[in-house]
């Protein structure tokens, strides 16, 4: 799809700069279902299949009709588009460009939100407020974040650019840029060289730190050098603990 010969079509009364500016978005925003969705197959497919894609331009209108003073108009238009699509963006929350709603039921992004460009969020988010004050009580998403299935991002906080949060996570600090996130309360995982900037998302959910399971594994092996340097002879059957491959061994599992 040529974007170029797409921005030069006249849309009714719009402005030039305008029209351009809402197809060239559009143009993006297919675009972006087509590199972090493998199973998308057509433009027509994305343009009638794809909720996250419904919600994200209904909001475009939506946010229009709030920073215009319309805002009554602006929430009941974004309820409807929450019975349609079964997520819920409230009219004010900031969206930067190519912003991705995979599947999409369940996700909700509060009043104070701001995600920026290339963000992708899968179905189950909540970016949510903690706080009954009226000002900024929802967090921001840097550029390139991914956000994994049912995590809840909480408070006032900033996710660093390039950063991926783990299914399920709940995050209520803030986290640097090029991190990752897991577990619940979210414990943040320095990456130890920054992602390649190849313009993908990183969608690796499938390489998750586990930070407590390392973290108990390491203090098993410690009791086991301990209790043979007491006791001067090695275990006879293996401690019930994971090895080296994550896998539990032990005669008293009942299973």
């Amino acid at each position: 799809m040529d974007s170029q010969k797409i921005t030069s079509i006249p849309v009714g009364s719009m402005t030039t700069e305008r029209k351009a500016n809402l197809l060239q978005r559009i143009v993006e925003d297919i675009q972006a279902v087509y590199q972090r969705d493998p199973a998308a197959r057509s433009t027509l497919e994305i343009l009638f299949c794809y909720a996250g894609l419904h919600a994200a331009w209904g909001h475009h209108i939506t946010h229009w009709l709030w920073n215009h003073k319309l805002r009554f108009l602006a929430r009941l238009l974004s309820q409807i588009v929450r019975g349609l699509t079964g997520i819920e963006i409230h009219p004010a929350a900031i969206i930067g460009p190519r912003f991705f709603i995979d599947h999409g039921m369940g996700v909700v992004i509060g009043e104070t939100a701001e995600v920026g460009a290339d963000v992708t969020l899968y179905h189950g988010v909540t970016l949510g407020g903690t706080s009954l004050t009226k000002g900024k009580r929802h967090p921001t998403l840097g550029d390139g974040v991914v956000v994994g299935t049912g995590a809840k991002i909480l408070g006032a906080i900033t996710i660093g650019s390039n950063s991926r949060i783990g299914a399920n996570a709940v995050v209520v600090k803030s986290v640097p840029p090029n991190s990752v996130v897991v577990g619940v309360p979210g414990q943040v995982v320095m990456r130890s060289k920054p992602r390649p900037n190849n313009g993908s998302p990183d969608l690796d959910h499938g390489e998750m730190p586990d930070m407590i399971g390392v973290s108990v594994a390491s203090l098993l092996q410690r009791v086991d050098a301990l209790e043979d340097q007491l006791h001067g002879h090695q275990h006879e059957s293996p401690p019930p603990h994971p090895d080296s491959e994550g896998v539990w061994h032990g005669e008293d599992f009942m299973i």
